[in-house]
């Protein structure tokens, strides 16, 4: 069985991957449900919104795609899905200081291009450190698997953001969604840690590149 395969190759750090597969995105899902919302109430319009995404967001995510997978190949998937969370942590704390910055197009431009480089640098870390999971034999199962894992908590949580926002404003929103990536980067220490006492023992184990 795909999932019983997983757990006899990873062992105990098994539960530990998997926390950090629930977890990864949380920061990105959970203040991207209201960053449409966001940029309405700052006055701007959807016209100007969707040209920047269109053009500079599209751009940038390609940007960072492609960026990422050159840094993995050259830093090791670990190191480079720590990155990619940290990048997810600043970009949102560039949307709380947009807060005080009020309706400012070159703001907007920034904030959205920094935010789709991240997402990309964080998509292609995390797609490699995936597949990296998977054993061939299961590959497509075990992959479809992670990546319904991947969204589970975090959609769950952003379900709340609205009332967050409405309580606490969109500064607090941003800065929270900023913070909640700290334990992210706390499980890919683990996640490292528990790799390099495992690999002498287990082939298949994790294993920076």
């Amino acid at each position: 069985m795909p999932f019983q395969d997983f757990f006899q190759r990873y062992g105990k750090n098994a539960l530990l991957i998997l926390l950090l597969i629930s977890c990864y995105r949380i920061s990105d899902v959970v203040m991207g449900v209201m960053s449409n919302a966001f940029y309405v109430d700052m006055g701007f319009t959807k016209s100007e919104v969707a040209s920047i995404s269109k053009v500079f967001g599209v751009i940038m995510t390609l940007v960072g795609a492609g960026l990422g997978g050159i840094l993995v190949s050259k830093f090791g998937t670990l190191r480079i899905l720590a990155l990619g969370a940290l990048l997810s942590a600043i970009t949102n704390l560039l949307f709380m200081i947009f807060t005080y910055v009020g309706n400012n197009i070159e703001m907007l431009t920034l904030v959205i291009s920094a935010d789709n480089l991240g997402a990309g640098i964080a998509t292609a870390a995390f797609i490699t450190f995936m597949s990296s999971l998977t054993n061939v034999a299961f590959s497509a199962t075990q992959y479809a698997l992670f990546s319904s894992i991947m969204l589970l908590f975090p959609k769950f949580i952003a379900g709340f953001s609205g009332m967050y926002v409405d309580h606490f404003g969109y500064n607090i929103f941003f800065l929270t969604t900023a913070l909640i990536g700290i334990p992210v980067l706390i499980l890919i220490r683990l996640v490292a840690k528990n790799s390099a006492l495992t690999s002498a023992e287990s082939p298949t184990a994790i294993k920076e590149q």
